[in-house]
């Protein structure tokens, strides 16, 4: 008893000694986690410092002000995700605020630093045997088992429909992701004769049968009877990626064999139909490539630079770095969370937080993730056979669930925050961006504004955007977006805002993709695209649009962007059988093909889709009628526009959601390109009015067209040509600089 006494007298004296110092707790690799966190005695982890403050708040009102975690310099390796809870949470006037010192750089690692003194060169002559002289001479070794690595992870198949898993360990030098050892060092090797396609899951063969074709390039005899190397490309379709497992290489055929299906079959023939051969040690012949051989645990290097002095970090932890679960009013600022094998931040439930001023960079899969993922409990690769449960943590299979649960609230929380931050280097897409209900029509009020996010697609790339976003009533405002083969913003879900964005140079190296793409759900209505400046964006040799709406998209405002030297051979704006799509008050320049392409796909190549899509039990009209209800409200009160979407034209063969409706493209400005703005394929039922546009091959009167200044002049003609055409805040887009960014 008279222990137990004693413990509380010491709590209770903890306390007050807290109280002491009400505001502030201070974080220091050189600190004592049995510290009171003051700026004379730190604590040396970001737990510490949490259990300080959830003991202060035990017997103490929140200050009128806030409490701030002030942390020193320094590298903070989490071998276990920093999570903070309901029981960490500021309130309204009160905030938590975890922020660096000022001045002061930290890194939050899921990484282990390998020191550059560890690294000695290459002793094995069996090794060297296998490399090219001048790889031999220059590659480095370490053994990561004498570091206390023994993780190395796993290399999974990955990408399209399948489910997002971590990565294997990856290595990072001066703060750029390395490359696994690959083939060919630039460029893809072309898909030749087509032995056998393999299964084709897409079709609901589950067989589970490898493709086999004929290789183009001598160079794969090298890798025959070698394990674990993987092929990454696209291997039908030019919007569907994957990473698979070569079985077996036949030097006598100049046949390979794939260990297991990819989701549409294997073809070749086409530019897009390639890959390039990934983790093979004899390919090791470049500056920035590296192997890790699993049995020994040596990690060979060729490092691009000078190893002493330099900053060279191994990722380790396959959970998020950091995790905000129910957590409410904390903001999280100027840090870098870097070097881990899943998601950078994770934020699900709550409200009010705020993540700021961060960098979020090298990590295996998405850089800031809000909202549940999803486990998948089928096995296999599938489509309209896919199951699963949300999960919190991990991405796994989210746009599998996504996909059949179209309403799926992915308890992301409300009034989030991602402000400022550059994201770059991720493996999976840059944020996934969640809140609100579809189902209700309930906004969620979470925004991504003035974020810099670039290179987004190390490992998983169709459908893992810059900026993935779902739900409804959340914005994308003022972020640049760039550096991508792939997607710029991938859309769900309902009255979504897109504002003053500037996004170019992407959809770079992929087919039927675009810079904003959304589609096969006519009830995600009410998204509003303006003041964007979209740009160099697409590939003229692909089928790429620019604003993408795609199978039975309605209900879409694209006003007053700014669209130049778009390479979009299918438009500027797409339609697959649109309803309701409007285009006003947008300046195109120099577009190379239409402004506006709509389509009566279930006309021409997608006839054999009306029943399946239609019908009963058909994909969209469970998305109108039972994923929610188009005749009940909230949506019989919001979108009117679709009381007749599924009324019969011919019963059980045609409908009426098959014909576009009420689509213009009006007051525009559109500076070469076509003669005529609009293209409609597919005969009399795609359909887009062309209502007082104004095209012309000169210079309309921009302030400066040579040197890209496209703000019009006060005497400009357009607004003569189109009268009441509103000037666009041309100067207002992009990234500005704040108290996070500076430049």
């Amino acid at each position: 008893m008279k222990g137990k006494i004693l413990v509380f007298i010491l709590f209770f004296t903890l306390v007050l000694r807290l109280s002491t110092y009400a505001q502030d707790f201070y974080v220091n690799p050189a600190g004592d986690d049995s510290n009171l966190g003051t700026k004379e005695k730190p604590v040396a982890t970001l737990e510490a410092a949490r259990d300080l403050i959830r003991q202060y708040k035990a017997v103490n009102d929140l200050p009128k002000s806030e409490i701030t975690v002030w942390i020193s310099k320094g590298q903070y390796d989490q071998k276990h995700p920093f999570v903070l809870n309901e029981n960490d949470s500021g309130q309204p006037g009160a905030l938590v605020v975890w922020r660096t010192m000022k001045d002061e750089k930290v890194s939050i690692t899921g990484g282990q630093s390998i020191p550059s003194e560890k690294f000695t060169p290459l002793t094995n002559k069996a090794i060297s045997k296998r490399l090219s002289a001048n790889a031999a001479q220059n590659v480095m070794q370490v053994n990561l088992k004498e570091l206390g690595i023994s993780d190395f992870g796993n290399i999974k198949q990955y990408g399209h429909a399948i489910s997002v898993s971590p990565s294997q360990i990856e290595l990072f030098y001066n703060n750029e992701a390395m490359t696994l050892a690959r083939y060919p060092n630039e460029g893809f090797l072309g898909i030749g004769k087509v032995i056998d396609a393999g299964s084709v899951p897409r079709n609901r063969d589950y067989s589970g049968r490898g493709a086999v074709f004929e290789y183009t390039d001598l160079r794969h005899s090298v890798w025959k009877g070698q394990k674990d190397v993987w092929l990454q490309g696209s291997f039908n379709y030019g919007f569907a990626d994957d990473n698979i497992l070569i079985e077996s290489i036949d030097i006598k055929k100049k046949q390979v064999k794939l260990a297991m299906p990819s989701l549409y079959g294997v073809a070749g023939g086409k530019e897009f139909q390639h890959y390039v051969a990934l983790n093979i040690l004899d390919e090791l012949d470049s500056p920035g490539e590296w192997y890790v051989e699993k049995n020994s645990g040596i990690l060979y290097f060729w490092p691009p630079g000078v190893l002493k002095g330099s900053s060279i970090i191994v990722s380790i932890l396959e959970e998020p770095i950091i995790c905000l679960e129910g957590a409410s009013y904390i903001t999280i600022r100027d840090l870098t969370i870097e070097a881990g094998r899943g998601i950078g931040i994770y934020i699900e439930r709550g409200s009010n937080n705020l993540i700021a001023g961060c960098t979020v960079r090298n990590v295996g899969t998405n850089g800031i993730f809000m909202g549940q993922g999803a486990k998948q409990t089928t096995s296999g690769i599938t489509v309209e056979d896919y199951d699963g449960v949300p999960v919190s943590r991990i991405i796994g299979n989210v746009q599998g669930h996504k996909y059949k649960y179209s309403t799926w609230q992915r308890n992301a929380g409300s009034n989030h925050g991602i402000l400022s931050c550059d994201i770059y280097n991720t493996g999976s897409g840059g944020i996934y961006l969640g809140g609100g209900d579809k189902r209700k029509l309930i906004p969620g009020n979470n925004y991504v504004e003035n974020c810099k996010i670039h290179n987004y697609n190390r490992r998983n790339k169709f459908l893992w955007a810059g900026i993935n976003i779902d739900g409804c009533g959340n914005r994308i405002s003022h972020c640049e977006i760039f550096n991508s083969e792939w997607q710029g913003i991938y859309v769900n879900g309902n009255e979504h805002l897109f504002e003053y964005n500037h996004i170019h140079h992407v959809t770079l190296n992929s087919n039927d993709t675009s810079p904003w793409y959304i589609g096969r759900d006519p009830s995600s209505r009410g998204n509003v695209i303006r003041y964007n400046y979209i740009h160099h964006c697409g590939n003229p040799e692909r089928m790429n649009m620019g604003i993408y709406c795609d199978d039975s998209s309605t209900g879409v405002l694209v006003y007053g962007n700014i669209f130049y030297k778009m390479n979009t051979n299918h438009g500027v704006l797409f339609s697959n059988t649109g309803w309701d799509l409007k285009i006003k008050n947008n300046i195109v320049i120099e577009p190379i093909s239409h402004t506006v392409v709509v389509s009566a796909h279930y006309y021409t190549w997608a006839s054999n889709q009306r029943v399946p899509m239609f019908g009963e039990n058909g994909l969209i009209r469970n998305r109108l009628t039972k994923s929610l209800n188009i005749y009940e409200p909230p949506y019989s009160e919001r979108y009117p526009e679709l009381a007749n979407y599924l009324d019969p034209i011919v019963e059980g063969k045609e409908w009426e959601g098959m014909r576009s409706r009420r689509n213009v493209l009006t007051k525009n400005l559109i500076v070469g390109g076509t003669p005529n703005p609009i293209q409609l394929l597919g005969g009399e039922y795609a359909h887009c009015d062309d209502v007082n546009n104004y095209r012309t091959d000169s210079d309309p009167g921009f302030v400066d067209y040579k040197n890209g200044n496209f703000n019009l002049r006060s005497d400009s003609e357009v607004f003569i040509k189109i009268p009441g055409f509103e000037p666009i805040p041309f100067d207002k887009m992009g990234l500005y600089t704040d108290e996070f960014r500076k430049q």
